[in-house]
């Protein structure tokens, strides 16, 4: 991650281990602030506030928050609730249990004196494994670029490839690299000429304050944009590629990913535009078939719809952080986190290990060894029950 030209990755230990180091992401893109977590409880607000989001990441900080509970409690009791009190954070992104999960078998077996530091070694592994994931994601799709611009016209050749991307799926999202911006810092840094269209995403606006300030500061070039003008710049041949990430992916190929993602696939189909999503094999939930009924779909405060944080200009308050009312007072407001994109709408999924289609027998070309062997239940395909979990309306 490259902030004002020096190198940062997105959480890093402190205090000899004794604490946790975050970028505080609710404070972007206007101030970059600095915090350190040091109980189990700072580590599960850190996750639950969205100081720290995207999938990788909330599963690096998860595991982490498991060694700082056991510092200060390494016995069975304490692991067994800091696993449930963390998991209970972010119920969509599967990366969050596979972390804790990874975590606990890692510790489990050991005397309770051995834990503390067999999950700070297990944590860390997590974490840098995540970078190599995130950095080979990009080399796979800066194939695609590369293939994608050579495809183009002779007369559009010399123009930027332009790509569009929905929610934040970078640096900030990961531990470094990202997922679906790791292609185009690849190509940016391979001297690719490309432009991103950034979705403002709301209601937390991740495109305009997280991705935004992640492209400014690596120099791509890139324009924010409302979250419902893609669909008009696809017709109009403005966009080359959609390029998203992924909180959960059923071994189906089905993709939960921010709010507004599955409306950006159909825009996509319609227009002929390819639609892909940057994944790593933690984000792979290998037991679901059937991602909108399967899913937990995450339902965040209303509030979030019906206030907007931003940067103040007004009078004494000017420079400040404000939060202001958008909706009229007593207006509800419902705020499904995450939609699900059928496989079906996906052109290829980008993976680590390569490009896939969005299928069963894709992924399992790719990961043959962690796919379950196939059962004979029913897979509920066309079922249409909503899995909504949270604080919504």
């Amino acid at each position: 991650m490259n902030i004002d030209g020096k190198a940062w990755r997105t959480i890093w230990l402190e205090q000899g281990g004794r604490s946790v180091g975050v970028i505080d992401q609710t404070q972007l893109p206007h101030s970059f602030s600095i915090r350190s977590l040091a109980t189990l409880d700072q580590t599960a607000e850190a996750i639950a506030t969205m100081v720290v989001r995207g999938a990788p990441l909330i599963g690096v900080t998860g595991a982490y928050g498991l060694m700082l509970a056991l510092q200060a409690d390494p016995g069975d009791a304490s692991l067994a609730a800091a696993f449930e009190q963390l998991n209970a954070t972010r119920p969509t992104a599967i990366n969050l249990r596979w972390a804790l999960e990874r975590v606990r078998d890692r510790v489990a077996p050991l005397p309770p004196a051995e834990r503390a530091a067999a999950a700070a070694a297990e944590a860390a592994a997590i974490a840098d494994e995540d970078v190599a994931m995130c950095e080979a994601i990009g080399d796979h799709g800066l194939a695609l670029l590369r293939q994608l611009a050579d495809e183009r016209p002779p007369e559009r050749r010399q123009e930027p490839l332009n790509v569009l991307t929905h929610c934040n799926a970078g640096w900030l999202a990961t531990v470094d690299w990202g997922t679906a911006l790791a292609p185009i810092y690849k190509a940016h840094r391979a001297g690719l000429a490309i432009h991103v269209w950034v979705d403002e995403t709301r209601p937390r606006n991740q495109g305009a304050n997280l991705t935004a300030f992640e492209l400014g500061r690596e120099g791509v070039p890139h324009t924010v944009i409302v979250d419902n003008a893609g669909g008009h710049l696809m017709q109009h041949d403005l966009v080359d590629a959609v390029i998203v990430g992924t909180d959960r992916t059923t071994r189906t190929g089905d993709v939960c990913n921010k709010i507004g993602t599955y409306l950006k696939a159909l825009a996509a189909f319609d227009n002929g535009v390819p639609f892909y999503v940057a994944l790593p094999a933690s984000t792979i939930d290998w037991t679901l078939a059937d991602g909108v009924a399967e899913i937990p779909i995450e339902a965040r405060s209303s509030e979030e719809v019906t206030h907007i944080q931003g940067l103040s200009s007004v009078g004494s308050a000017a420079g400040e952080l404000v939060t202001v009312q958008l909706s009229p007072q007593g207006s509800e407001g419902f705020n499904p986190a995450f939609d699900v994109t059928p496989a079906r709408l996906v052109t290829a999924l980008i993976t680590e290990r390569g490009v896939a289609p969005a299928s069963e027998e894709g992924l399992r070309g790719l990961y043959g060894e962690f796919v379950p062997p196939p059962t004979t239940s029913v897979l509920r395909r066309h079922s249409r029950r909503r899995r909504i979990h949270g604080s919504g309306a």
